[in-house]
């Protein structure tokens, strides 16, 4: 085909020069001289004495490093909790309240809730006599509690039971009593006590309480699966007992409307046959009555008329069946 091409696209299929011989650069592996192997004694001395060769340095892995630093941060919390409990004493506090007893102790409060709000929302279960919220020293930031010291007793009894998830400013407060000054051998949060609180996750016990809640978890599952089949095979077995009593008020009825359609046809058919029957006797009364007119009629028309209602037939004795000239008889 490309015999038939125009010349000008001839000239693209032409094949291009081949491409120059150009002498290598360096002689070939076989051709080059190699240096011969020599031999390790004369380094020998340089090797140093295996009694004089010092033991392995042993380096730590990136498990280890991670103990060894866990290590010394418990250390130093440690020790820092010992050095806080032997300089902490609550009833020594000159920002505290006047009375432990009557001082309700309020948490998670919306970092904008003011001192006045607070006053608001509490003042409905008694009178209140202090509020002290609690700032960081350092920033001036507020912590989220705060401590209400009421006038009596009983309207922080009233606040602990009632106030417990109440919403302010957008945030449900959990309330308590005033453990410090109260409740004795009892350390806050900051120096290893307080109530809840957060744990490492690495802890051990910790772990083992995870797996058993796990374990309890997918046995709760385990049982509530058994449940949930045990109640959809009741409420099978209820539903095929609906219909079964369903299909057997259907057939009832179904029965019931049979027989009440046979009575009524019966009942409809002895209508009709007593319908039936009145329209014959009826029928049979008028052609009697016709029939009695008539008779009297004719027997007006006769030459003499009945006496006694009967007639005398006397019948010839010539065997003829005539007599005095008639065929069957005569009427005496």
């Amino acid at each position: 085909m490309t015999q038939y091409l125009p010349p000008y696209l001839l000239a693209l299929f032409a094949p291009r020069d081949p491409v120059p011989y150009l002498p290598p650069a360096d002689k070939l592996p076989h051709e080059k001289k190699r240096q011969p192997y020599t031999g390790l004694a004369d380094f020998l001395d340089q090797f140093e004495e295996p009694e004089e060769t010092p033991p392995p340095v042993k380096l730590e892995s990136l498990e280890e490093k991670l103990e060894r630093k866990r290590r010394e941060k418990a250390e130093q919390n440690a020790y820092k909790i010992e050095q806080g409990l032997a300089m902490w004493n609550p009833k020594d506090n000159p920002d505290a309240t006047f009375d432990p007893y009557k001082t309700l102790f309020v948490a998670r409060i919306n970092y904008d809730t003011s001192e006045s709000k607070l006053r608001r929302e509490f003042e409905a279960y008694g009178k209140i006599k202090q509020i002290k919220l609690i700032h960081d020293v350092k920033t001036g930031k507020p912590r989220g509690y705060a401590f209400i010291e009421y006038e009596e007793e009983n309207s922080m009894h009233a606040a602990y039971k009632r106030a417990d998830g109440k919403k302010i400013d957008g945030r449900r407060v959990v309330v308590d009593i005033e453990r410090g000054r109260t409740i004795k051998g009892w350390k806050p949060r900051r120096l290893g006590g307080g109530k809840g609180g957060r744990k490492s996750y690495f802890d051990p016990m910790l772990i083992d309480r995870i797996n058993e809640h796990e374990v309890d978890k997918s046995e709760d599952r385990k049982t509530r699966d058994r449940d949930r089949d045990r109640e959809k095979d009741r409420d099978r077995e209820r539903d095929r007992d609906r219909e079964r009593k369903r299909s057997k008020s259907r057939s009832r009825s179904r029965e019931r409307k049979k027989r009440s359609k046979s009575k009524d046809r019966h009942r409809s058919r002895s209508k009709e046959r007593a319908k039936k029957s009145r329209r014959s006797r009826s029928r049979d009364g008028k052609s009697k009555k016709r029939s009695r007119s008539r008779d009297k009629n004719r027997n007006k028309s006769e030459k003499g008329e009945y006496l006694n209602g009967d007639a005398d037939i006397t019948m010839n004795t010539n065997g003829n069946g005539t007599s005095n000239g008639t065929e069957y008889g005569e009427i005496v």
